[in-house]
């Protein structure tokens, strides 16, 4: 579904504030593979996402997605293969439109548009089922504004909004990073549950560990701009903070310096 193959990214190249991001990134992702990405600051996990998604040119290498080279395509081409959902809850959504509203306007995402009600009678049937999903009760509060909505209640939706339109491949942008650990932990559940339900294939950036453990059916972890881990299967169910630890410092021959990923 998603392959990356030798994927180079340099911003600044040629001055002083020349910063290598990806070196070589050779990635690949099956269908219904729900991945954790975890690194140390600067390791290249969001700037491999904005190569995903179209941000901006990578430098070498092809990234295609479900058969299709999008390298060359900027994002607005690629969108409609892709789901995505930003660290900040104000970034997914329209904070003056109902939730409704928000939920057609995801649903119609890569369509033609034409002059017609904004919000079918069936969709909304359909939007109270999904919301139902998320277990905050949104599914009672259609008409609300989404402004008046709390951060974790704003993140929930627009992970539903990105997921609405199955995209080829779902990506998450340390989602959780912004909310409290309560909160966090619903909207981590409901992300499983909307992966699972849709058999979606996502990749997850995390800086809590036990998070990347736990979560999805593989886990990378990367330093310098390349992938260093990749562990999945039997041996990911049995991993520990400290075996992730250990095999980093076995694999990159340094300790792992992030303190939030170690305070987490």
């Amino acid at each position: 579904m998603l392959e990356l193959n030798n994927v180079c990214k340099t911003f600044n190249a040629g001055t002083i504030n020349e910063k290598v991001a990806l070196r070589g990134v050779n990635l690949k992702l099956e269908e219904g593979d729900f991945v954790t990405v975890i690194g140390g600051n600067g390791a290249g996990k969001s700037t491999m996402l904005n190569a995903i998604a179209g941000v901006w040119p990578v430098d070498d290498g092809s990234i295609i997605i479900d058969g299709i080279n999008v390298t060359g395509l900027p994002d607005f081409k690629r969108a409609k293969l892709i789901g995505r959902v930003f660290q900040d809850p104000m970034t997914g959504t329209a904070a003056t439109m109902q939730i409704e509203e928000n939920l057609a306007l995801a649903n119609r995402r890569g369509l033609r548009r034409g002059l017609k009600w904004g919000v079918t009678a069936k969709e909304r049937e359909e939007f109270v089922e999904r919301l139902k999903v998320l277990n905050l009760g949104l599914e009672d509060r259609l008409t609300a504004k989404v402004g008046l909505l709390s951060g974790g209640q704003r993140q929930a939706l627009t992970l539903l909004m990105a997921a609405l339109q199955k995209p080829k491949i779902l990506l998450l942008d340390e989602h959780t990073a912004a909310l409290d650990p309560k909160t966090a932990e619903k909207v981590l559940e409901a992300t499983e549950t909307i992966i699972a339900s849709q058999h979606l294939t996502a990749l997850m950036v995390t800086h809590n560990m036990k998070d990347a453990i736990i979560h999805g059916n593989r886990l990378i972890m990367m330093n310098e701009g390349h992938v260093v881990l990749d562990i999945k299967g039997e041996e990911k169910k049995h991993l520990t903070v400290e075996d992730l630890l250990h095999q980093f410092e076995k694999v990159s021959g340094q300790e792992f310096a992030s303190d939030k990923a170690l305070l987490s």
